[in-house]
């Protein structure tokens, strides 16, 4: 897609949040109601119907990483350790700072932290024990909303992350280290 087609997309988007092309239902009629119809030609000049999904991204600026984006980074420096309850508490927390939510959502990133947790907990062999990109692989899109990662953000996920762990201590590249990081490089900025 060409940077012209990138603009009117976004464009009819409205300019909110971030933009992305997602298939149209049969008939064009059963969009969601944070989908907007949105027609765009492509490179070969025809006309290709879809949505544009609007995500809500409060406060995240271009540029900034948001607690979405860290919890996936998560899944680059620590994907192959197992969920521990100490990873699903720091999960919980950042999904609520993200949401701005008191509750985890049912089938959200939070809920399938506590659920992997639960069954390693109760699982002997390694190879079937649910690891951190299992659960975080799409984190972003699993999370109804999102905003940039801050300092607090950072302090309240760390503090959940220790208080659950027998040891009292964080993960060096786990879920705690990676919002930490994104709060230092969207600080920086």
């Amino acid at each position: 897609m060409s940077q012209e087609q990138l603009e009117k997309l976004i464009d009819c988007a409205d300019g909110k949040g971030e933009a992305e092309k997602v298939p149209a239902a049969v008939g064009g009629i059963n969009a969601a109601e944070d989908k907007k119809k949105c027609v765009v030609a492509d490179a070969s000049g025809e006309k290709v119907e879809g949505e544009v999904n609007k995500k809500k991204v409060a406060s995240a600026s271009e540029g900034t990483i948001t607690i979405g984006e860290a919890l996936e980074a998560a899944v680059l420096t620590a994907g192959n350790k197992p969920v521990e309850w100490s990873d699903a508490a720091a999960i919980q927390a950042a999904e609520v700072r993200a949401t701005g939510r008191t509750n985890i959502m049912p089938g959200g990133v939070a809920a399938s932290a506590q659920s992997a947790a639960t069954l390693n907990s109760r699982v002997t062999s390694e190879d079937e024990k649910t690891t951190l990109a299992d659960v975080l692989t799409g984190a972003s899109s699993k999370l109804p909303s999102d905003k940039a990662a801050t300092r607090k953000d950072a302090e309240g996920v760390t503090g959940a992350e220790m208080r659950n762990d027998p040891h009292l201590t964080t993960y060096p590249t786990g879920v705690a280290a990676s919002v930490a990081a994104a709060a230092r490089i969207n600080q920086a900025k």
